[in-house]
């Protein structure tokens, strides 16, 4: 089953620079180890495709049960110096949260997601 990463989670970003960083916050404990699987960096920047020219790194939180995401040359150089609508970053959690991941139907059955 493939469902929007809003079914498993929250989010916040901002940025510093030109790297946006997204937090991806499970909105139930067991969601968590969902995302850890299924939201990698490379899965991330796939995601953004062109908009993302640098690195992206993933930080485990499992304390928070959250990810954070560094999308390195993502802001066309940064507030200042951008000319991109959203050059500090903000809309990049909406944009993440749009995502779309493959869940098997045995296990979305299970966690009320289907």
């Amino acid at each position: 089953m493939k469902i929007e990463l809003t079914q498993l989670a929250h989010a916040r970003s901002g940025d510093k620079g030109d790297t946006a960083n997204v937090g991806i916050i499970a909105l139930k404990d067991e969601y968590y180890p969902i995302l850890v699987r299924e939201l990698t960096a490379e899965k991330v920047k796939e995601h953004f495709g062109q908009m993302v020219k640098g690195e992206v790194e993933c930080f485990e939180l499992p304390n928070l049960k959250a990810l954070n995401f560094l999308l390195h040359e993502a802001l066309g150089g940064g507030g200042t110096l951008s000319l991109m609508t959203d050059a500090q970053g903000k809309t990049f959690s909406t944009a993440l949260l749009r995502m779309k991941i493959n869940i098997p139907d045995e296990e979305a059955e299970n966690l009320g997601l289907s």
